[in-house]
C-alpha cells in the first residue's frame, strides 16, 4: 500500500483529488495521511468527503477514515464500474472539483457512465463549469476522451443549487499524448458572461468594458451573453455573475481567464481584472494558462507516449500534480523553468489501457 502525505506542497484538497482517480484506475491500494494538515481546518471537508465517495462509487472501493475533520483516509479501489451516479454536496461547494477527480475513471471505465452533480457550479477558488467546457474538454478530446458536459443549473455561494450533469464513454485502448508548446498568434477572443438574478446591465456592462477595450487594440472578440431570470431552469438559486475570456490560438491551443462578480464591486472592474490578466498570459508566449497546467499532468500521466505542454506560469498547484504522478506511478517529468515563471513540461505516460 501507498503512503501519501496530503500537507507536502500545496498541501489542499488537491492532492486527494489527483490520488485517489490514480489509484483507482490502476487499482493501487493507497492511504492518505496529513489531510490538509496546514490549513486552518484541517482534514476533510464536505466538498472533499463527496469527491472521496463519488471516485469510491464508481471504483467499487473500500474507504477507512472517511468523516467530516478526518485527516487520514484508506482507499482500497475495486473494480471501476459505469452506470448512473448522482452526487449532492449540499452547499455551494465546487461541482467542477468533484468532477475533476471523476473524469479519469470515467474515461477507464468499461461501460457508459453518467454522473449528476449538485454543488456551486461557480466558484472563486475553483474553475468554472464553463472552463472546463471550452478549455480542458477539447483537449481531452484531442487525447481520444470525449465526455459531455450539461449545465442544468448555474450555483452560486452561498446555496449553491448547481446541478451538472456529464456523461461519457470510455476511450479506445489508450490515451493518445499531447504537445501544446506552439503559441502562433492570437485569431480571436472569445468567451461568456453570465449573471442570474441579477439586473442586465451588469452582463452587458462586462462585455461592453472587454470590447471596448480589446477592440482598440485589434482584436476580434465573440462573446456570448447568458442572462438567467426565474423562472428559467438554468437561473441560479443565489445571484450571481461571473466572466471566461479565453484566447483562441492559431496553433489550436486556448488561453483563459476568468473572475467571478463580487457584492459591491463594479462591473467594470472585473472585466478589466479579466483582461489585464488574459492579456498578460498571452504576452508571455505559451500556449497553455497556468489553471489548465494542473489539470493536464494526471492525463499526460496516464497517455501512452511522450506529452509536452508550455504553461504561462509554474503554479505550485502542478508541482505539487507532478510530484504526486512521480510517488505513485514512477515516472519522470523534465521541467524547463521553475515556480512563478513560464515553463515547459515533457513526461512519459505509463499508457495505461482500456481492458474490455
Amino acid at each position: 500500500m501507498k503512503i501519501v502525505y496530503g500537507d507536502i506542497l500545496e498541501g489542499g484538497g488537491q492532492i486527494l483529488r489527483f490520488t485517489l482517480p490514480i489509484a483507482a484506475v490502476t487499482g493501487t491500494p493507497v492511504k492518505v495521511v496529513r489531510i490538509r494538515a496546514k490549513r486552518p481546518n484541517p482534514g476533510l471537508r464536505r466538498q472533499h468527503m463527496i469527491s472521496v465517495e463519488s471516485v469510491a462509487k464508481l471504483s467499487n472501493a473500500k474507504v477507512e477514515g472517511l468523516r467530516l475533520g478526518s485527516q487520514e483516509i484508506t482507499f482500497i479501489p475495486g473494480s471501476l464500474r459505469g452506470g448512473r451516479y448522482s452526487f449532492d454536496i449540499g452547499t455551494a461547494g465546487s461541482a467542477t472539483l468533484v468532477l475533476q477527480a471523476l473524469l479519469p475513471l470515467m474515461a477507464f471505465t468499461y461501460d457508459h457512465v453518467e454522473v449528476t452533480i449538485t454543488g456551486g457550479t461557480n466558484n472563486p477558488m475553483a474553475p468554472p463549469i464553463d472552463y472546463l467546457e471550452r478549455i480542458l474538454l477539447p483537449i481531452l478530446r484531442i487525447m481520444g476522451f470525449d465526455p459531455r458536459i450539461e449545465l442544468l443549473r448555474r450555483g452560486f455561494y452561498p446555496l449553491g443549487g448547481g446541478i451538472v450533469r456529464v456523461s461519457s464513454t470510455p476511450i479506445s485502448g489508450v490515451l493518445k499524448p499531447i504537445r501544446i508548446v506552439e503559441f502562433g498568434y492570437v485569431k480571436r477572443i472569445a468567451g461568456i458572461a453570465y449573471s442570474s438574478r441579477l439586473p442586465s446591465h451588469v452582463v452587458d456592462r462586462m462585455v461592453s468594458t472587454v470590447e471596448s477595450i480589446l477592440s482598440k487594440k485589434g482584436y476580434d472578440i465573440v462573446l456570448e451573453k447568458e442572462i438567467l431570470q426565474p423562472p428559467h431552469p438554468r437561473c441560479a438559486v443565489s445571484p450571481g455573475c461571473g466572466i471566461l475570456l479565453y484566447a483562441e490560438l492559431s496553433s489550436g491551443a486556448r488561453i483563459a481567464s476568468d473572475r467571478l462578480g463580487v457584492k459591491g464591486r463594479p462591473a467594470e472592474e472585473i472585466a478589466k481584472e479579466v483582461v489585464r490578466d488574459l492579456e498578460a498570459q498571452i504576452e508571455v508566449g505559451y500556449p497553455v494558462d497556468r489553471h489548465l497546467a494542473d489539470q493536464l499532468i494526471i492525463w499526460m500521466a496516464l497517455a501512452d507516449g511522450e506529452s509536452s505542454i508550455a504553461t504561462t506560469e509554474l503554479t505550485l498547484h502542478t508541482i505539487t500534480c507532478i510530484e504526486l504522478a512521480k510517488q505513485l506511478l514512477n515516472i519522470e517529468f523534465e521541467v524547463d523553468g521553475g515556480e512563478g515563471k513560464p515553463s515547459r513540461i515533457t513526461c512519459k505516460g505509463v499508457g495505461l489501457k482500456m481492458e474490455r
